[in-house]
């Protein structure tokens, strides 16, 4: 008699890339940089962050983001809801320190609520719900191209001295780190974009790679300082509750939202995929840059609310597939085949799901 196996639901996605996190948050805890190792792996870790800037810039397809202004009204709805209706809830949260959360997991919390969408996921999760999957494209692309101006900017704002603080000399290091790295790479598209889109899933391994390193080197940083000691269990629970509750009413927000103000079906869902989700790829490079040391604690939120987002919205999109009308299935299929053409489009690549 065999055994019953335990498998994973189908509908209840663990990203192989938030375990190769965890993975690397546990090698920072056991074997954490220290002294010289720390030098070279900070200074690593800034290179990583330029590589990445670059190949986000090289990889979008600027053509193909302005021709998506057409759809103006959803795009500025996307735009809202990730760097107005977010970050308004964030300041919100503000309350629940120190009751609830502590105030380095209320930056992190902040943080979170300041990053651009993603991009294959939120293209994804509109696939399979048989929504808008060009529009989806295109938000997705707009959030991302406009985050890496303003989530810095919001953070200069909103964030002040918290965590690691925002000065001039952060500003220099945004500038050069993430600004002109992406220039450079859309300047050198026309070249080297064939090359990109030819070995696209080798560089989704360096995209990857690059992330990870940079975990690393903050991860380590908080262990050598002894960060992780302000963080109980009890705490994280509190976390997870808090993002939830964050996750849902952003998901209501732009679900029902969306639909009083007269979008189409196709539009609506695209609008809920693109308008509730953080990018993890764009946010950790850009925390390390904000906060330094202190980017540890800042990305904990992150990577927590990133995996939430996937499981709900897998379960959110199969329900929007199983109540599609006839012909839906039709135009989500046209929508996938532009999809297939706007990859080049996606600025976060394989890491960013």
């Amino acid at each position: 008699m065999r055994r019953p196996q335990l498998r994973i639901p189908s509908w209840l996605p663990v990203d192989g890339f938030i375990l190769a996190l965890v993975g690397t948050v546990g090698l920072a805890a056991l074997l954490p940089a220290r002294g010289t190792a720390a030098t070279v792996a900070d200074n690593a870790s800034t290179g990583a962050v330029a590589l990445l800037f670059f190949l986000y810039g090289a990889r979008l397809s600027t053509r193909e983001a302005l021709a998506g202004m057409r759809s103006w009204r959803l795009h500025l709805t996307v735009l809202a809801c990730t760097f107005v209706i977010f970050p308004l809830l964030g300041l919100a949260a503000r309350g629940l320190v120190p009751y609830v959360l502590t105030q380095p997991l209320y930056t992190g919390l902040l943080f979170l609520c300041l990053v651009p969408s993603t991009v294959q996921s939120s293209i994804a999760f509109t696939s399979i719900a048989r929504g808008n999957v060009a529009a989806a494209i295109c938000a997705g692309s707009f959030s991302s191209l406009v985050g890496i101006v303003l989530t810095p900017l919001l953070a200069a704002l909103l964030l002040g001295g918290d965590g690691g603080g925002f000065s001039a000399r952060s500003l220099v290091s945004i500038v050069f780190q993430l600004l002109v790295p992406f220039l450079a790479g859309q300047l050198l598209r026309r070249w080297i974009g064939g090359f990109l889109t030819r070995h696209k899933k080798i560089l989704g391994f360096v995209d990857r790679g690059s992330i990870l390193f940079v975990v690393y080197s903050a991860f380590s940083t908080g262990m050598v300082e002894g960060i992780w000691h302000q963080v109980s269990p009890w705490q994280l629970l509190s976390l997870l509750g808090v993002e939830a509750v964050l996750l849902a009413l952003m998901l209501t927000i732009t679900s029902y939202g969306s639909k009083k103000a007269g979008f189409p079906r196709g539009d609506r869902i695209a609008i809920t995929f693109a308008g509730s989700k953080k990018s993890l790829a764009a946010g950790l490079p850009m925390a390390t840059v904000l906060f330094g040391g202190g980017a540890g604690l800042a990305v904990l939120p992150l990577m927590l609310f990133h995996q939430m987002q996937l499981m709900v919205c897998a379960v959110l999109a199969k329900r929007y597939a199983a109540r599609a009308p006839e012909g839906a299935e039709a135009a989500a299929a046209t929508g996938t085949g532009q999809a297939r053409r706007g990859e080049r489009a996606e600025v976060v690549g394989a890491s960013g799901r």
